[in-house]
């Protein structure tokens, strides 16, 4: 799965979150695209008091507090 991480510099949770994504990516085919929403206009209005956010095709998979079952949860429902 390939997903959009929208995240920003010094934030505590997209740091857990990208973590947690890592750790699943052991023993799951989990890629993403980095979005630094402080660099983007329009991510930056859009997801400002959302993230961490993963977004696929563009729906909203997760955001907030994202940890590993939730990833992993992911792949169960697809």
């Amino acid at each position: 799965m390939h997903v959009t991480f929208y995240t920003k510099p010094n934030c505590h949770l997209c740091e857990e979150a990208k973590a947690m994504m890592k750790l699943v990516q052991e023993d799951y085919p989990l890629t993403w695209d980095e979005v630094n929403i402080e660099m983007d206009d329009e991510s930056h209005e859009k997801y400002m008091l959302m993230i961490p956010v993963l977004e696929k095709d563009g729906d909203v998979l997760l955001f907030g507090s994202i940890g590993y079952v939730e990833i992993i949860n992911l792949y169960e429902f697809r």
